[in-house]
Order: structure tokens, then sequence, then C-alpha cells
């Protein structure tokens, strides 16, 4: 496994990758031909592989004769990819075009049709999320206005109100002492003139 992996990825798709290239670059129409010969036998020779990889991995030398395989369609002596083209890969796709031809465009029309559908399907259950919770955060931030009363809102306002500047109001006692001094000169007037009787009566 260790090594089949590695093989296939250098001999049977860099190799075959750089010698396309310089099939396409010289416009060489003969080699060009034989590389997309090739290209089509490694295509059905991964597809199957995918699957003889899940039941036949247990098989003895497996892997070593996928690297076997792979050598011979690339081999110039036995030139294994062209032979698998002409004798079974193009009568078979020629007589069998039409066929696969209308399939491929009822898949196509039927993804697309799909692809629209779930792509309305999906902007409608995204619309609508967004419209619940929109909803939802409208609703909540008036429940939390209501919890609010009357009440609440003075005792609010209130704690937030200035306190009144200027001098504090009279006390009690300062209006006593303010009354109270009058009331001092009268009684002190009433003791001097009642001194100044007794003076006289005695003289």
């Amino acid at each position: 496994l260790f090594v089949s992996l590695p093989s296939r990825l250098i001999f049977g798709t860099l190799y075959p990758a750089y010698y396309s290239y310089k099939a396409v670059k010289s416009k060489d129409i003969k080699e060009y031909v034989k590389w997309m010969m090739y290209w089509i036998i490694f295509a059905l020779f991964t597809t199957a592989e995918t699957f003889t990889d899940i039941f036949l991995c247990w098989f003895p030398f497996y892997y070593e004769l996928k690297i076997a395989f792979v050598a011979w369609l690339l081999s110039p002596y036995t030139k294994g990819s062209s032979l698998l083209y002409r004798k079974f890969v193009h009568p078979t796709l020629s007589s069998k075009e039409k066929e696969i031809d209308d399939c491929l465009v009822q898949a196509k029309d039927r993804s697309y049709d799909a692809l629209v559908h779930f792509g309305k399907r999906g902007l409608n259950v995204a619309a609508t999320a967004a419209v619940m919770a929109a909803s939802k955060g409208q609703g909540a931030l008036s429940e939390r206005l209501r919890s609010f009363s009357m009440q609440d809102l003075t005792t609010i306002r209130g704690d937030g109100a200035p306190a009144p500047s200027g001098p504090p109001p009279p006390g009690p006692g300062r209006a006593s002492g303010k009354h109270g001094q009058p009331k001092m000169s009268r009684s002190a007037s009433e003791s001097a003139s009642s001194s100044g009787s007794t003076a006289a009566a005695q003289d």
C-alpha cells in the first residue's frame, strides 16, 4: 500500500501529465491523441479502483497488480491505453453517446432546478428566522420597559435631582433667640424704672 500510492502518483499521474504538456506545446496531433486516450482509460481505472479497493484489498498482490497495470497502460511497447480505448471504450461510448448526452442534459437541468429550489427555500428560512429574532427582541424590550412602574421612575428621578443651593431655612432655636432679645430689654427697663421709684420714695 505504501509503495503503491507513490508509484501510482509518479508513474500514473505526474509522468503522463508532463508528456501531455509537451504534446500540447508541440501541437503534435499523434501524441495529443495518444495521451488523451490514456487519460480516458486512467479515469475509468480510478473510478473502478474506488470500489475494488473496498472488496479486493485482501487479494494477494493486489496493489502490485495495480502498479503493473498502470505500467502496462504507459508502456510504448504494449500500448495498453490505446488498445483498451480502441477495442472497448470507443465502441461502447459511440453506441451509447446519445443516451449519455441526454442523461447529462437531464441531470444538468435537474441539478439547476434543485439548486434554485433549495436556494429559495434557504432564503425563506433565513428571512423567517430573522423576522422571528427581531420580533422576540422587540417583545423582550417591551416587557423590560413595562417592568418599570411609575414609582420606580419617580424614585430614580428623586435620587438624581440636585440638592437646593442657598442658606438653610431658619430653625426654631434661631427664631426663639430673635424673639427673646426684645423681651430681655423690656424686663431690664422695667427693673430700672422700679429701682428709680424706690430711690425717689426714700428721698
